[in-house]
């Protein structure tokens, strides 16, 4: 969904192998993605195609917030009962990539969020999403999924009733 521009131009590749020439751009973009990176090799690749002084923003989501009265069902859901099922490489996520190496000139990012209203059905397809939910499945944990769904469904009320959602944003920006 990425609007075109002349000047712009949207490219996916390995994090590892971009496609792009030396010194060739200013600024180097993950989202929601540097968790799976081999990020030596990354920083490498990173240092190759970017401008003398071009910037590199990791960016990612970690869990969403709910109203207090969903929230604290779903913070249990979240951490404790799929919490298990989450791959090692969640934790950098949860961490806000605070604990990943990041070896360059870093300087702040302002706070964000993400703030949607969504329906019941938007929030549990959401979560259907996770790959944390894949492998309780493949454990032979549905049963985590559905108890979740059915608490929730108990507290949100109609269906139909959109309630605000909320995903922290962090950075790690830094310039080479």
């Amino acid at each position: 969904h990425a609007v075109a521009h002349g000047r712009i131009r949207y490219q996916c590749a390995t994090a590892e192998r971009l496609h792009l020439a030396d010194h060739s751009v200013s600024l180097v973009t993950a989202a929601q993605a540097a968790h799976w990176f081999d990020l030596p090799a990354f920083y490498d690749e990173v240092r190759r195609v970017a401008v003398a002084g071009g910037i590199l923003a990791l960016v990612s989501y970690g869990a969403p917030a709910l109203e207090p009265v969903l929230n604290e069902r779903f913070r249990q859901f979240y951490w404790n009962e799929i919490g298990p099922y989450w791959p090692a490489e969640r934790k950098l996520v949860d961490s806000g990539y605070a604990t990943i190496d990041f070896p360059f000139d870093e300087f702040a990012a302002p706070p964000l969020d993400i703030r949607l209203e969504w329906s019941l059905s938007e929030l549990l397809g959401y979560v259907r999403t996770w790959s944390a939910v894949r492998q309780a499945r493949e454990a032979g944990r549905d049963d985590v999924l559905t108890a979740f769904a059915d608490d929730i469904a108990a507290t949100w009320g109609a269906a139909e009733i959109r309630r605000p959602i909320a995903w922290p944003i962090s950075m790690r920006i830094g310039r080479l």
